[in-house]
């Protein structure tokens, strides 16, 4: 599913793949955790109508306005709530939903948010420093740069990012933050650049940026919240589907569906999903995507 939105193409990664797994049918309940702009939701949709709920979870309120309108013609069976993915049985308990037939989860940023100058997640584009996916949330990338120690500053390029130069860019950074504040992307983006050597196949603010985006919005963290305990609020026969991007999010995913594989679960997938290369050509961030998938047998 691809279409022009603004000045940028949307697409839904492992589209396909994801509605196999999940199997959707007419008149089933379901939850898009990570709703985006809405085409993994519209795809369930059109196939759980014509009585098919959809409950869909976004804390971007710019994406969340986006998909309710995209979603306008499905409205009596979409329920959109801004949040965290995390706390979704307390919204299903607001809807007075019991149980689901299935869930999905597409992590990471998307390309709209990417492509947004003004939400400074990427170093193409000259922007301030922010990278939240909520603009309300109270920590923005300036405040890390500018505050955070060098040892965890680190900490958060080696750990989140698997920067190898992480220690000197920290280095760079406290440096630099000494003479003035470092305010805008393209000032970080130079920085990185100049305390890099070698060369590499992507640009050297690649993994420095990632990190901070992921240590921003507290995306590790918010995972392993939901890893915690198994989703017992998926239904027998239900499915759930983790879409992601990074290393440590897919051994995270990885490792909580073997642990719930001991109990009623039987894991879908014994080694992920991965785009085809028609979809990458297409969308080049489809390239980076692992899917896994769990499903409630008992």
């Amino acid at each position: 599913m691809m279409e022009q939105l603004g000045s940028f193409e949307h697409h839904s990664v492992l589209l396909k793949e994801s509605l196999d797994l999940l199997d959707v049918k007419p008149n089933q309940d379901y939850v898009d955790g990570t709703l985006g702009l809405g085409g993994h939701s519209r795809a369930i949709l059109e196939r759980s109508s014509p009585e098919g709920r959809l409950l869909g979870i976004d804390h971007d309120p710019h994406a969340l306005a986006i998909a309710r309108q995209r979603l306008q013609p499905y409205a009596p069976r979409i329920f959109l709530q801004q949040g965290n993915y995390a706390q979704v049985l307390d919204y299903l308990k607001e809807l007075h939903w019991e149980s689901v037939d299935g869930m999905i989860l597409d992590l990471g940023v998307s390309s709209m948010q990417l492509d947004d100058a003004s939400r400074g997640f990427s170093f193409l584009k000259d922007a301030p420093l922010d990278m939240r996916m909520n603009p309300e949330a109270a920590l923005s990338a300036a405040e890390i740069v500018n505050q955070y120690s060098e040892k965890d500053l680190a900490d958060i390029f080696y750990y989140y990012g698997e920067e190898r130069h992480s220690r000197r860019i920290a280095r760079r950074i406290v440096e630099s933050r000494k003479k003035s504040p470092i305010q805008k992307t393209s000032e970080l983006a130079q920085l990185i650049a100049s305390s890099s050597y070698g060369r590499s196949r992507i640009h050297p603010a690649t993994r420095v940026f990632q990190a901070l985006r992921i240590a921003v919005n507290k995306e590790l963290e918010t995972l392993e919240n939901f890893l915690k305990h198994p989703p017992d609020f998926i239904r027998r026969g239900g499915v759930l589907v983790i879409i992601s991007f990074h290393s440590l999010e897919d051994r995270m995913v990885k490792w909580a569906f073997r642990r719930f594989g001991e109990g009623p679960y039987e894991i879908l997938t014994r080694k992920p999903l991965q785009a085809q290369e028609e979809e990458i050509q297409k969308n080049p961030r489809a390239r980076s995507a692992k899917l896994r998938a769990i499903k409630r047998i008992g």
